[in-house]
């Protein structure tokens, strides 16, 4: 099967890219966290604030809070799983969603900072501290990773997010490329949240020379590869996308610069079945060199006829950000219908779009992308307005209607399983982006880069729909043609439908894993 193919089956007929006998093997499965063995670690702190205050000097104890905040263990719990899988499943939790709560993604660090020695670490989570990889300043080698676009010399750290592949291709099979993109959004989008209540500038890279980055922090490319590299800085006139010519230095010559690191890891499944089409599309989106001009973006922008409804304006939400994080649930089986008022759907949006401006080299520089995704909700039970579909309009604060009805009928008959109960939910959100997936810009890369873009988005509105006292529910496995055919898109296509609404918890038990 080519690339393209995969890639098509994989959107719209997902069913044809997993083998109808497949079946998961519990009982081998992979940990959720990697574990380097036998290299020396820094201990980072236990004591993990209940606000987060900003500093004009990074120590270890800010690296800790950022870590933790974003991708530490938050949370054990034990509930009875439906469907496949064992009669219990405990699991501990982070802030962040991710699908079936496998977290495919890892955390490393370039770390510059006074009480450290500066180097590359791996966030090791199951333990909250840094295991040291390579020590050593390697601003150089990383700006020209960069495409010498950044001054990295003005940061004190840089982290790169990484996809172990079989974390959660143990599981999914080749369908865990999709979930893959959008998990790394979702730690992008909560990383910037972090970042910016500590005070730190951050811009998000997708753009970088594949192999010379995987070399810098030594990972197989078989088994895992870098999707994100975000500088972290507290000098507001950082340097960060330079209008230079940029390096051409190829990735193969820049790795001769280093040793390669031959670290031992454990990762507990004993069989770890091959992956072929996640190899492909892997190398296919590997960079080698910054000669190519940069390409503009397509922004396909469908525009809605139909009468607009003006939405009540809002001021942005008041809420306590660790509390947030702590409280956020996704309900699947356990929403609740209850009405819900304009204003706070008014609310919801406009938190989930005004904050969602983030520094990035796709637009080098600070812009929201709203021209890339698109915001199409399903409505029922929204006081003051009519049920049906509407596209957000986020530059006018409106909803422009696309039908009038009910469509939870539609949307329970498009999911793949029935996981989510579309009768009890007042909302129900479809995040869309173009059909090329930035092909013409990217070639193979557009696919993962949209995905996380989508996670960026949706991460911000789980965020909003907690402060909102409500859940929701990020869900990958629908029937994107007939979702596509519902919410009337022409020029793009659904990435992900977030159901939003009331709910009652269900029955678990939980601890926190911090106080």
């Amino acid at each position: 099967m080519n690339l393209d193919e995969f890639l098509y089956k994989l959107h719209y007929k997902s069913h044809e890219i997993t083998p109808p006998d497949w079946e998961v093997n519990w009982e081998d499965a992979p940990l959720p966290y990697k574990i380097y063995r036998g290299l020396p670690a820094v201990e980072l702190s236990s004591e993990i604030p209940q606000d987060l205050k900003q500093t004009a000097k990074p120590t270890l104890k800010e690296v800790s809070q950022l870590l933790w905040y974003t991708f530490g263990l938050t949370q054990v719990s034990q509930s009875f799983a439906f469907g496949d899988g064992p009669d219990t499943w405990t699991t501990c939790r982070r802030f962040v969603p991710s699908g079936g709560a496998l977290y495919p993604n890892e955390l490393y660090l370039y770390l510059k900072i006074e009480d450290a020695a500066s180097g590359i670490y791996h966030y090791d989570v199951a333990h909250h501290r840094l295991i040291c990889l390579r020590e050593g300043n390697f601003d150089d080698y990383l700006k020209q990773a960069l495409g010498s676009r950044c001054d990295i010399s003005s940061s004190f750290a840089t982290v790169f997010i990484s996809t172990f592949f079989w974390k959660n291709f143990f599981k999914y099979h080749n369908f865990s490329y999709r979930l893959q993109g959008l998990d790394a959004g979702f730690v992008i989008g909560q990383l910037l949240e972090v970042s910016k209540r500590l005070g730190f500038e951050t811009g998000v890279y997708y753009q970088f020379l594949d192999p010379a980055v995987n070399h810098l922090i030594g990972i197989d490319e078989k088994e895992e590869s870098v999707y994100a590299v975000i500088p972290l800085s507290v000098d507001r006139e950082m340097s960060w996308f330079s209008d230079e010519e940029q390096n051409s230095v190829s990735a193969k010559k820049l790795c001769t610069e280093l040793p390669p690191l031959h670290h031992q890891h454990y990762v507990r499944s004993k069989r770890i079945m091959d992956y072929p089409m996640l190899h492909k599309l892997n190398d296919a989106c590997m960079l080698d060199s910054f000669t190519s001009p940069r390409k503009m973006l397509e922004q396909p922008k469908e525009v809605c006829g139909s009468p607009t409804v003006k939405l009540p304006a809002v001021n942005g939400l008041t809420y306590d950000f660790l509390t947030a994080c702590q409280t956020r649930y996704s309900p699947g089986l356990d929403f609740v219908l209850k009405p819900l008022s304009l204003h706070t759907l008014s609310a919801l949006l406009h938190e989930t779009v005004t904050t969602r401006s983030y520094r990035n080299d796709l637009d080098q520089g600070f812009m929201q992308f709203a021209n890339r995704i698109s915001i199409t909700i399903s409505t029922y039970n929204v006081e003051g307005l009519p049920n049906g579909l509407y596209r957000y309009d986020e530059s006018q604060h409106t909803l422009q209607q696309i039908a009038s009805g009910d469509y939870r009928n539609r949307l329970q008959d498009g999911l793949l399983s029935d996981f989510v109960n579309m009768a009890q939910i007042p909302l129900s959100i479809n995040i869309a982006g173009s059909r090329n997936h930035y092909k013409t810009a990217f070639g193979y890369r557009g696919y993962r880069i949209q995905h996380m873009e989508a996670g960026i988005l949706s991460h911000r509105l789980l965020v909003a729909a907690t402060a909102c006292k409500m859940g929701g529910h990020p869900v990958l496995g629908f029937h994107v043609p007939s979702y596509d055919e519902l919410h009337q898109h022409k020029d793009i296509t659904s990435l992900l439908q977030v159901p939003v609404g009331h709910y009652r918890p269900h029955p678990r038990l939980q601890g926190s894993m911090h106080t």
